[in-house]
């Protein structure tokens, strides 16, 4: 099981990330606060702190979290990347969209080859299908339930 270790939202488009320790999850529109709230399908991002770590060792210094511009990280755990692949977080069930690619935009806030090392790391855009407020602390259920599929 995964857990989040951390929360970023910012309020529009190339502005520094703010780092919160819950953020609201409304179905159908993402995170409130977010500059992505609204959209019709990129509601939430994803990424893993263990992908993090091996792009950082591929490029050669740390790269923090919120240097990605993704909202949430979890500690370990590969994140899906099948579109309609679903994960719940406390009350929230997500599904994912596509795969978040990583933006040459990378290579300016985090150093030349940034991009390159955050290659298939670079998490995964989710939509928000039920509603609920996301913790730092949350556990990540990776697998929903039947049942829950077919909510």
């Amino acid at each position: 099981m995964s857990t989040i270790t951390s929360i970023h939202v910012a309020p529009g488009r190339r502005l520094p990330m703010k780092s919160v320790d819950a953020v609201l999850a409304e179905a159908g529109r993402g995170l409130v606060g977010d500059r992505y709230h609204g959209a019709k399908h990129r509601h939430v991002t994803l990424q893993s702190a263990e992908a993090l770590a091996l792009a950082g060792e591929d490029l050669g210094r740390a790269v923090p979290p919120e240097g990605t511009r993704r909202n949430v990280t979890v500690d370990v755990g590969e994140v899906p990347t099948a579109p309609g692949t679903r994960v719940r977080i406390g009350d929230c069930l997500l599904e994912v969209v596509r795969v978040a690619a990583p933006c040459r935009l990378l290579d300016d806030n985090l150093g030349p080859g940034a991009a390159a090392a955050l290659r298939r790391r670079a998490g995964t855009v989710f939509r928000v299908l039920e509603s609920g407020t996301l913790h730092v602390g949350d556990q990540v259920d990776w697998s929903p339930t039947d049942q829950e599929d077919a909510r």
